[in-house]
Parts: C-alpha cells; sequence; structure tokens
C-alpha cells in the first residue's frame, strides 16, 4: 500500500492496464497489478505518467478542479512569434470553451529521446521547442491549443506533474518515490517546488 510509481510511457501506449484491440499497455511495463494511472496521457502522447494505489492521491492529480500544474515539452511545426505565445498564455478558445491562462516560453531543444517511429520532417517546414505549463485537463488540450494558434504539435511530452517531473527515467521506465501522506504533505510539496522553479 501507499506506492507512489513514476514511469516515462513511450509513444503509443495505452495509458491503461488492459486493451481488448491488444495494443501495448501499462501492463507491458508496470508489473504491479496493485496500481493505477493518476490521469490520462494520449496514446500519443509520451512521458510523465503517475501510478498509485491510494484514492485520494490519484483523485487529487487527476481531478481538474485541484489545478495540480502540468508542465509539457512540445515540438511544434514553424516559430511561433510573441503574438502566438501570448495567445497560448492568456487563453485560447476551443470548441469547450476557454482555457485558463497557462505558462509558456520557447526553450532549446530538450534531452529527449529518439522517437520511434519519428515526426515527419519536412525541410521546408522548421520546428520549435515550447514549454506549456497548464493547470486543466481538457481532451487533448495542448493539441488543439498549439493548432489553433496556428502551429501545430509534433510531439508532446510530459515532463512534470505538481512536484514530480520525468528526470532520467528513459521511455518504459518506471521509479518508486516516497508517497505523500495527506493532502497537507502534497500541497507541501507543490509549495515548495513553485520556489524552487522560480529560482532556478
Amino acid at each position: 500500500m501507499n506506492k507512489l510509481l513514476l514511469f516515462n510511457k513511450p509513444f503509443n501506449v495505452l495509458c491503461q492496464f488492459t486493451d481488448p484491440g491488444g495494443r501495448p499497455t501499462l501492463a507491458d511495463f508496470v508489473p504491479l497489478p496493485s496500481v493505477y494511472a493518476a490521469g490520462r496521457l494520449d496514446f500519443d502522447s509520451e512521458g510523465l505518467v503517475i501510478l498509485t494505489d491510494v484514492g485520494w492521491l490519484q483523485h487529487h492529480i487527476a481531478e481538474p478542479q485541484h489545478k495540480l500544474p502540468k508542465t509539457y515539452r512540445v515540438q511544434v511545426e514553424r516559430i511561433p512569434d510573441e503574438d502566438a505565445l501570448s495567445h497560448l498564455a492568456r487563453g485560447v478558445a476551443l470548441k469547450d470553451g476557454v482555457t485558463l491562462p497557462a505558462r509558456v516560453r520557447m526553450i532549446a531543444p530538450p534531452p529527449v529521446w529518439d522517437r520511434d517511429p519519428p515526426i515527419r520532417f519536412r525541410k521546408s517546414v522548421p520546428t520549435a521547442w515550447l514549454e506549456l505549463q497548464i493547470i486543466e485537463g481538457k481532451k487533448r488540450q495542448i493539441r488543439r491549443m498549439t493548432a489553433a494558434v496556428g502551429h501545430p504539435t509534433l510531439r508532446l511530452v510530459r515532463w512534470a506533474v505538481g512536484p514530480w517531473r520525468l528526470g532520467d527515467l528513459k521511455p518504459g521506465e518506471w521509479v518508486e518515490v516516497p508517497c505523500p501522506r495527506d493532502v497537507g504533505e502534497l500541497r507541501k510539496l507543490v509549495g515548495e517546488n513553485r520556489t524552487r522553479t522560480r529560482t532556478d
């Protein structure tokens, strides 16, 4: 009991433990039947998934009303200008409502692994990497946000969830970390992480 795992979900792996269609799932990488994913990560997205057997923690991470920040490294088509970045930051109108304000910045290509298969490369279309942090969880939100401002997402890697970061985990790897005992301890971890991030 009270397990908390950090897992680097590979590309084209379902964020669940079973699939009638036979696609790769979490069960192919995590041989622990007692844990379950705290929140989803799309089949074609990569990166950090939190797994736990603690009900309140799973709920706190997964449910948008708790506003736990989630940070993504996003490779997009073309080079966004300041207007596009400002639009992402202040909120984008989607079919299911306007997104909440986000934190966004251009970054150098991050130290990510090679993807199999790789993204589609077009010599005539440059790409850029963004770091986007959101506090909600609309379906395929990041992809829809970048497309709405004219920069379709080519690759999406979740880098952090609240105080937990992907670190050096390679695709398919997982590690067990200390589990917060209650909501108060979780909020303290989140607060410490925000302070550390501001001073990095």
